[in-house]
């Protein structure tokens, strides 16, 4: 079969299902493990009694599966079809989460329901990469490009739904009497329950693509070999150790700033914090900080169609550090106006999305080439160990620092993405629309 007829049959078979019966659930599905990992269960955590340290360091790790998977990626390709993968890992991620609630009133929960969140990050992460390739078999390249707005709107309600609405839902039962292993044991009940309805919906409504099929053997072995020399291509590229640099440090103060906010948000005034209720963090947070984000990305977005990456870098990495300044005010401050820490956390936040847009943009351009897939995703997997590596130390730093002194650090910290900035060579034509 050519490659003619091959692209007619994808995209006939992408037509067998209206793609807005499955685009946005199955990038709903794609986003809420993520931040359940990431941003939920430090949150968790933080109610049953952990220590700063202790959160940082265990969901840190949790970061693993989205930094190696490029490893296994082919065998995704391989093994069975992405449907299968798609259907497959829901119902693994449903079954973590009821994990996850069997275990949080065990005495040894922790040890238990981080082994359930391990099982739910590796399948979340298979599940991003079959998603992800069964989108561009679903769907003709038309349809790609009309979608890939819905995609990313829903992976962003996602983040609400998750970061926002599963936190507000613990801490309105927490409140309501409901002891913190009961309430998070509920909500994380209701995450399983809807993850196993995604499953049950998407095996019946998922199309199937023609092109949707495991190699054969044989090709396949060739397949890996392949995929590991292409892999090796990334590293030969010019000026690549600079371009590691700018993916490990551009976001090298955000990385240890991220873990702490929830703990700095939820722990006790005469602790440095301030003193919320969990329903809050979930609402200020949660919700209010992710719509801020999304406005900046949007906006960034726009920046850079507008004039080009190289245009708006600088003023995209001062845009998302210098907010940092907002955290050494509050820790100093200590405000009680729920509305005016909201405010706060949402210029924060707005900034964060706006300057993340640069990032976003230069691991798309050192991907170009004839092997854009695995470059964008090798790029992803650094991204997340770039991520991985601060946050693990952070919760430690903050107990030795305390608030205040954590919130001048991360100030400090900022410093080595401005000089990775600095030094990063950008094609001024890059990014800018045309004509």
């Amino acid at each position: 079969m050519n490659k003619e007829e091959s692209s007619s049959l994808t995209a006939e078979a992408g037509k067998t299902r209206n793609p807005w019966l499955w685009v946005p659930s199955v990038y709903l599905a794609e986003g809420v493990p993520y931040m359940i990992a990431m941003a939920v269960s430090v949150v968790l955590y933080k109610n049953l009694g952990l220590s700063n340290t202790e959160i940082a360091l265990y969901t840190s790790w949790l970061y693993l599966p989205w930094v190696i998977k490029p490893l296994w990626s082919p065998f995704v390709d391989l093994l069975r079809t992405k449907r299968f993968w798609i259907v497959l890992t829901q119902l693994c991620i449903g079954a973590a989460f009821a994990g996850v609630a069997l275990t949080l009133p065990a005495s040894d929960f922790v040890r238990y329901s981080l082994a359930m969140f391990w099982i739910m990050a590796f399948s979340s992460a298979t599940h991003d990469i079959a998603a992800d390739g069964f989108y561009m078999l679903g769907l003709s390249t038309p349809q790609q490009a009309a979608f890939v707005g819905v995609r990313t709107v829903f992976y962003r309600v996602a983040t609400i739904a998750s970061k926002g609405g599963l936190v507000i839902l613990a801490g309105f039962l927490k409140e309501s009497g409901h002891s913190v292993s009961a309430a998070w044991s509920i909500t994380f009940l209701a995450a399983a329950a809807v993850f196993l309805a995604l499953c049950l919906y998407h095996f019946f409504v998922l199309p199937y693509p023609a092109a949707d099929h495991s190699a054969p053997l044989a090709r396949g072995r060739g397949v890996v070999r392949e995929y590991f020399r292409i892999l090796t291509l990334f590293f030969r590229q010019k000026d690549i150790v600079l371009i590691i640099a700018f993916l490990l440090f551009y976001r090298f103060a955000e990385a240890q700033l991220v873990k702490m906010v929830a703990p700095f948000l939820l722990d006790a005034r005469d602790k440095g914090g301030l003193g919320l209720l969990t329903s809050e963090v979930g609402l200020i947070y949660g919700t209010i900080g992710v719509v801020a984000l999304m406005l900046g990305g949007l906006l960034g977005g726009w920046a850079i169609y507008r004039n080009g990456l190289k245009f708006w870098l600088w003023p995209m990495v001062i845009v998302m550090n210098v907010p940092d300044l907002i955290f050494v005010y509050l820790s100093h401050a200590q405000p009680e106006s729920v509305w005016l820490i909201g405010a706060a956390l949402a210029v924060e936040q707005f900034g964060y999305g706006f300057g993340f847009t640069a990032y976003t943009m230069y691991m798309i351009m050192v991907a170009q080439g004839q092997y854009k897939t695995v470059f964008y995703a090798v790029g992803t997997g650094i991204m997340a160990l770039g991520m991985m590596l601060p946050a693990m130390a952070s919760g430690w730093i903050q107990e030795q620092l305390g608030y205040i002194h954590f919130y001048y650090w991360i100030l400090f910290t900022t410093i080595p993405g401005f000089i990775v900035a600095a030094l990063v060579k950008i094609d001024p034509a890059f990014g800018k629309k045309e004509g």
